[in-house]
């Protein structure tokens, strides 16, 4: 199905909902997906989803209703986890979700709904870790192995720790443009690069690091930004 064809523009469902960050896709315990999103520059903001077969080919387009204060939410009930979506501005272009999770196709392509509590963490153990004592490997996930995977990476972190290693620092990961890149310029930055694998794949890094007793710190660079 293609954007002539896609479903005409429809309201959300309203319905109340509960949210964990003030912006993005948020999977609903009661079902659904409510999207949320700061434009105060638009009039219209609709939330298309995507086919996972064609690559943005409209499935159905969704109005989002204004708050009144720049924000634009609504809950779509008929999204799920792993949905693809864009934003569509003013009925002209569509963007991928600037709080999106996880960018599949790159930043340019469109985001996919991310629910977080679906992963079965097995660290209830951990404790974390203290400021002072620690031995810190700074690691870039793209040249630590030939992979260049959160998965190959966890096959050897248990060598990391019979090195003497107490904690692993993760160069940035944030999602970026091109095949390699150092994660400076990372431009989603709630969506770890989808060259590294999945936000489910980082998830088993941290647990796997933690079941080896190895802290897991992360390299920000929000002073990219300015």
């Amino acid at each position: 199905m293609d954007s002539e064809t896609a479903t005409a523009c429809k309201p959300s469902t309203r319905s109340t909902v509960r949210r964990r960050l003030p912006v993005g896709a948020e999977v609903q315990t009661d079902g659904g997906v409510h999207f949320r999103v700061w434009a105060p520059l638009r009039s219209c903001v609709e939330v298309l989803l995507e086919d996972d077969c064609a690559r943005s080919a409209i499935r159905s387009s969704h109005e989002l209703p204004p708050e009144g204060n720049g924000y634009f939410s609504g809950l779509v009930t008929s999204a799920r986890a792993g949905a693809l979506y864009r934003y569509r501005l003013d009925e002209a272009h569509a963007y991928p979700d600037p709080a999106s999770r996880h960018q599949p196709q790159g930043p340019h392509g469109a985001s996919r709904v991310i629910d977080p509590g679906a992963f079965c963490w097995t660290d209830p153990q951990w404790r974390g870790i203290t400021r002072d004592g620690q031995v810190i490997y700074e690691m870039h996930i793209g040249t630590f192995t030939r992979e260049g995977t959160w998965d190959a990476a966890s096959r050897q972190l248990r060598e990391l720790a019979d090195l003497g290693i107490t904690v692993v620092e993760v160069m940035p990961i944030a999602e970026f443009c091109g095949r390699f890149g150092w994660g400076y310029d990372g431009v989603d930055l709630f969506a770890p690069s989808h060259l590294y694998g999945t936000p489910d794949d980082l998830r088993a890094f941290v647990d796997r690091a933690h079941a080896t007793g190895l802290g897991v710190i992360l390299d920000v660079v929000y002073n990219h930004l300015v």
